[in-house]
């Protein structure tokens, strides 16, 4: 599996609450999104940045909820 490819998965399984996500799956996704994030940041354009960040809202937390259920707690976890 590349660097890439956690990221790649995050987006195909876009706002599918259900499965199992790895801990090395989980964490590359976040670290790649962060590296996105941070560069159209940079880049300065406030609109593009803000339609970034609405349009990782689903797979972040589709990925998140994922992962806590692996770790075996439920998706309740997230509001605390």
């Amino acid at each position: 599996m590349n660097f890439f490819g956690p990221y790649l998965d995050m987006w195909k399984n876009y706002a599918n609450f259900g499965g199992r996500t790895t801990v090395r799956g989980y964490w590359l996704a976040v670290l790649v999104n962060f590296i996105v994030g941070t560069i159209i940041s940079f880049i300065g354009i406030e609109i593009l940045s803000g339609i970034y960040g609405l349009a990782i809202l689903i797979p972040g937390l589709a990925i998140c909820v994922r992962r806590l259920r692996d770790a075996g707690f439920h998706w309740t976890a997230l509001l605390l």
